[in-house]
C-alpha cells in the first residue's frame, strides 16, 4: 500500500495555479498531475499545458475518454448536453478520472486528491469522494488563496495564463453551453473550424428532437448572421466599458487581473454554476 497524490488540471488558471503552489509549498510531494482529454479541447488549452509541465517538471498524464463526445451523443438520444443536464461532465471528465484512480484504490493506496477550490469561494463544494481511501483536499481554501493570489501566482512563476483568455473565460470544450453569446462569435473567428463542428452537432442535434441549443434560446445558425453578429458585438461593448468604469482603482495593484480581464468582461463562471471540474 502507499500514498499518492493527485491534481486535476482543466487548462485553467485556478488549477495550474495550484499545480505551481504546491510544487513551490510542497515539492516533497510527489504528485501525479492529470488532465481529462475529452478530444474536443482548445489547441491553447494543449500548449498550456506543455508550458505548465515545463514548470512543475513532471509530465501530466492525459486520461481520454474510451468513448468520444460523438458516442455519448448517441448514447443520450441525440440531446446536447446543458446547465440541466450535464451528461458530458459525468461521462468525459468524472468516469475517466474515476476509471484511473480504481487500481489505486483497489491496491489499497491512499489517494489525496488536491481540488482548486479558492478561498472566495465559498458557494464551489469538491468532487464526492466514493472511496473510504479516497481523500479530497482544498489547499487554496485552506491557506486562503483568493482570486488576486491566483493571478499573483500565475504571474510571478512565468507560466502566465492560457491564451484563450484573450477572448474566451473558461476552458473546457469548444462547444461548452456555458458560454457567452461574444465566446461562440469570438469562436468562430478564431477556430472557425470547430464552431462548423458545433453548428453540425446542434443541428443533428435538433433534428433529433433535443430541446436544447448550445447557447439558450438561439442557434448558432442565427447567431452567426451578420446582423446578429454586429448585434452581440455591440451589447458586448457596452457591457465591457460600463463594467470598466465600476472597477473601482487600487494604487497598490496597477496591473489588470488578467488578459482583458475576461472573467468580468465575458462573463465570470464563478458561482453561475458552470462545472468545477472542467472550468477551474
Amino acid at each position: 500500500m502507499a500514498e499518492r497524490h493527485v491534481l486535476g488540471l482543466s487548462g485553467g488558471k485556478d488549477s495550474a495555479a495550484l499545480a505551481v503552489w504546491m510544487r513551490d509549498h510542497h515539492p516533497e510531494l510527489d504528485i501525479e498531475y492529470f488532465f481529462t482529454d475529452t478530444g474536443e479541447e482548445l489547441p491553447e488549452v494543449y500548449e498550456f499545458l506543455g508550458r505548465l509541465e515545463g514548470y512543475i517538471g513532471k509530465p501530466i498524464a492525459r486520461l481520454n475518454p474510451r468513448r468520444d463526445f460523438k458516442f455519448w451523443l448517441r448514447e443520450y438520444n441525440h440531446f446536447l448536453p446543458s446547465a440541466q443536464t450535464r451528461w458530458c461532465t459525468r461521462k468525459l471528465k468524472l468516469a475517466p478520472f474515476e476509471q484511473w484512480v480504481r487500481p489505486m484504490l483497489a491496491a489499497g493506496d491512499t489517494v489525496t486528491s488536491y481540488v482548486a477550490i479558492r478561498a472566495d469561494e465559498d458557494y464551489r463544494e469538491g468532487y464526492s469522494a466514493k472511496a473510504e481511501n479516497l481523500f479530497v483536499k482544498l489547499p487554496f481554501r485552506e491557506a486562503g488563496v483568493d482570486k488576486a493570489a491566483v493571478v499573483d501566482i500565475l504571474e510571478s512563476s512565468g507560466v502566465g495564463y492560457p491564451k484563450y483568455y484573450e477572448w474566451r473565460s473558461r476552458s473546457g470544450c469548444t462547444f461548452c453551453f456555458f458560454q457567452q453569446k461574444i465566446e461562440w462569435v469570438r469562436l468562430r473567428e478564431r477556430h472557425p473550424e470547430a464552431f462548423e463542428a458545433a453548428k453540425d452537432l446542434e443541428k443533428d442535434a435538433l433534428e433529433h428532437g433535443s430541446p436544447f441549443t448550445w447557447s439558450q434560446g438561439e442557434s448558432l445558425v442565427e447567431m452567426e448572421r451578420p446582423e446578429r453578429v454586429a448585434e452581440i458585438e455591440a451589447e458586448y461593448e457596452i457591457r465591457r466599458v460600463r463594467l470598466r468604469k465600476s472597477i473601482p482603482i487600487n494604487p497598490l495593484r496597477p496591473a489588470k487581473a488578467c488578459p482583458e480581464d475576461v472573467d468580468d468582461v465575458y462573463g465570470d463562471d464563478e458561482g453561475n454554476g458552470a462545472c468545477a471540474i472542467c472550468h477551474k
